[in-house]
């Protein structure tokens, strides 16, 4: 029996508006930075006429890459509420694809913004399986103190001991198709921030993602009986990780053609999941220049597509699918984004230069058989 996994960062599936632009410009959306904006009443009615506007659009799009992976599990990140996922599926989803997407599953996280991971399913598979909820565990109350996590890296980013490890959460689902049972990790690990203390963003904000890893790892091992028991289960990581061991780096300009160059990371949270044979990054079965779930710029000068979107098997559920190679979406990816040779795709209609889009992620899906 097979099962269709998909993973998804749907960015920002919100059903509130965002207000704080107003006293952050760093959260202001450059549309309404072309403005005198008088006050903050004056502001909050400019961003929900930008907002609807936007988002009939962006969320169509989302629904086309969601039905295009055909998955019967959906492991979402930067969802609001379960109120928001509901009105999606029921106004977007359910009128592409019919009844689906029945079962609804979240917790509240840890992010400051209020998204969080969530999960929707299927009540069978397309080959008739059912697909059993059995239950779920939020891990988002985690301290680094609980699991001995904290370091002088952490600390030297202002981190105490007491802090949750988690910025959104690890969400453990666990599952029965046709019987036998699966669990899920859905995750969304810590953004890249803003360069520091003259360290790149994602180097500087490394230390919290390898803290994540470490914690998934640790109530995965702990779930299991240690780390070799637990390799030989049925579970699978779902979720943007942030964070890439390889990119393509892009240079060159558009009429005189681009130059795609691989590259690979000294460093990695990624790593900390993978070592010692513990979980399969399957989205690697793929050719090195085709497995990038993200388009990156800053300008001319900071262009790479890289893999932030992961479904990483237990090893021994790894080894029972050799055959398995992920698919990625890219259909909903804006104009901008730029293709390596013989990559492109037909974007879905409407697709803006910027946006509107299906989202800045790609959706990743692959198929298991689940014995």
């Amino acid at each position: 029996m097979s099962l269709r996994l998909a993973t998804f960062n749907v960015e920002n599936l919100m059903n509130r508006f965002d207000f704080s632009g107003f006293r952050n410009d760093l959260r202001r959306d450059r549309a309404l930075a072309l403005y005198e904006i008088e006050d903050e009443a004056h502001y909050r009615a400019l961003e929900q006429a930008r907002a609807i506007a936007l988002t009939d659009d962006a969320r169509q799009l989302t629904a086309l890459a969601i039905a295009a992976t055909r998955a019967d599990i959906l492991c979402l990140q930067e969802v609001d509420n379960l109120a928001a996922l509901k009105a999606f599926e029921y106004g977007y989803l359910f009128k592409m694809i019919g009844n689906g997407y029945r079962e609804k599953y979240s917790a509240s996280g840890n992010d400051s913004r209020g998204i969080d991971v969530a999960v929707m399913m299927r009540p069978e598979t397309a080959h008739g399986q059912p697909i059993e909820f059995v239950r779920m565990t939020s891990h988002a109350h985690l301290t680094f103190a609980d699991l001995d996590l904290h370091n002088e890296e952490l600390a030297e980013l202002g981190i105490e001991p007491h802090e949750r490890i988690f910025r959104r959460d690890c969400l453990e689902l666990d599952i029965k198709v046709g019987g036998r049972p699966l669990t899920l990790y859905v995750v969304h690990f810590k953004a890249m921030s803003p360069p520091r203390n003259g360290m790149d963003g994602r180097t500087a904000s490394m230390p919290v993602r390898m803290a994540e890893a470490a914690a998934v790892r640790h109530i995965i091992e702990q779930r299991f009986g240690g780390a070799e028991r637990a390799a030989e289960k049925r579970w699978v990581i779902c979720g943007d990780l942030n964070d890439y061991r390889e990119r393509v780096i892009i240079t060159g300009e558009a009429h005189l053609g681009y130059r795609f160059e691989p590259a690979t990371e000294e460093q990695s949270s990624v790593n900390a999941l993978t070592a010692g044979d513990f979980c399969e990054n399957l989205v690697e079965r793929r050719p090195e220049m085709d497995r990038w779930t993200l388009y990156h710029t800053r300008g001319p000068e900071e262009r790479h597509l890289c893999q932030l979107d992961y479904l990483l098997a237990s090893r021994a559920l790894a080894r029972h699918n050799t055959r398995a190679v992920p698919e990625i979406i890219r259909a909903g990816q804006p104009w901008r984004t730029i293709f390596p040779p013989e990559q492109d795709v037909p974007r879905f209609p409407r697709v803006g230069w910027d946006r509107p889009k299906a989202s800045d992620h790609c959706p990743v899906v692959v198929q298991l058989d689940i014995a």
